[in-house]
């Protein structure tokens, strides 16, 4: 059983608000079709996992119907909140997506890591060699920043607090 380090409620407040952010960020950036949001966070030796299916209906547009199923919107949000809370606290989220037609593999693959209570887009190169390779004959690609403008992240605080 992992042994985590007593965090103050008002880190874990500001960790599950920045993993309600992530999520709302991914899922404004998804095409039509049924993707596949994965996590895993490993925690003092022990790994934990979720995972979000996700459907948009609709053109492509800022009026697409974007659901999930809350049970495990919630249970993904609540391993994101404790990854982005958890300095220790090591990950992978990825998400599998429909690809483009015409493109030979049938998915297109984006990968972020969580490390030291941050989330970074990893490269192509980089997805592949965390997800060992290849899920199910996808293509990987390049992340998108999950930023506010691309830039520095907002989460933690240390990285911007004045000293």
């Amino acid at each position: 059983m992992a042994k985590l380090k007593p965090v103050p409620v008002a880190d874990i407040q500001e960790a599950n608000e920045e993993a309600g952010v992530i999520l709302a960020r991914l899922m404004s950036r998804m095409a039509p079709g049924e993707h596949v949001l994965r996590l895993g966070v490993a925690v003092d030796d022990e790994s934990l996992k979720a995972t979000l299916p996700v459907t948009v209906e609709g053109r492509g547009d800022a009026d697409d119907m974007v659901g999930a199923d809350p049970v495990y919107q919630n249970n993904f949000r609540f391993l994101l909140t404790i990854a982005l809370a958890q300095r220790f606290a090591v990950g992978v989220m990825y998400l599998r997506s429909p690809a483009p037609t015409g493109d030979p593999a049938p998915y297109m693959v984006s990968a972020w890591e969580l490390d030291h209570c941050a989330v970074t887009s990893c490269e192509a190169a980089r997805a592949a060699d965390l997800l060992g390779g290849g899920e199910d004959g996808a293509a990987f690609r390049d992340a998108f920043s999950l930023d506010d403008d691309g830039g520095e992240s907002i989460y933690p605080r240390a990285a911007y607090t004045v000293l």
